[in-house]
């Protein structure tokens, strides 16, 4: 079973929280950054999701290493692209609570992603609905994550087909090779 809980109202306060550090940490660091964003289920007002607040750091390819630096300062455990082009995953510590942080390069696919989901969710409610709906019953039958995202693949297929991506950046994004999640 995965947990997935009804929108929870303290989520974009919590994102606004780990933005706050993250930002102060990055320009402490002289690191330059496009935007840090909210993505994921928990940035779409009234949609059911993992309670767990997904973050993007944008920068551009060459302030990748850097960036990475001040997460790993922060306390943050490197785990590498792990399968997703242009986009790297960190372990948050255990005083940040449930975030899935991540530096990804602008403009890449992985981010495009990203904002396509969260922007087309937060603009059809219909679709939000059955997204929701399939969170809900995939979560309660759903052996670990992996089987959870395999159970949702259809509809975010049509999520990212509504929001434009073209078939092959659609066809990239289902073929991501994600290694199984051992936490």
């Amino acid at each position: 079973m995965v947990e997935v809980v009804a929108y929870d109202p303290a989520w974009p306060d919590r994102f606004e929280a780990l933005r706050a550090e993250y930002a102060a940490a990055l320009a402490a660091a002289g690191v330059p950054v496009v935007a840090i964003e909210h993505v994921g289920s928990t940035a779409v007002p009234g949609l059911a999701a993992k309670p767990v607040v997904d973050v993007d750091l944008v920068v551009a390819e060459e302030n990748v290493g850097a960036a990475s630096e001040v997460l790993v300062g922060l306390g943050f455990e490197p785990l590498g692209e792990r399968g997703i082009p242009l986009r790297w995953a960190f372990r948050a510590p255990q005083r940040l609570g449930r975030t899935n942080t991540s530096v990804v390069v602008d403009g890449s696919l992985a981010l495009r992603n990203h904002r396509a989901v969260r922007d087309t969710l937060r603009a059809d409610p219909a679709l939000r609905a059955a997204y929701a709906g399939v969170k809900l019953r995939v979560g309660r039958t759903a052996a670990d994550i992996d089987e959870y995202g395999a159970g949702k693949e259809d509809v975010v297929q049509r999520i990212l087909a509504a929001a434009g991506l073209s078939e092959a950046d659609r066809a990239s994004i289902g073929a991501n090779q994600v290694p199984p999640r051992t936490v």
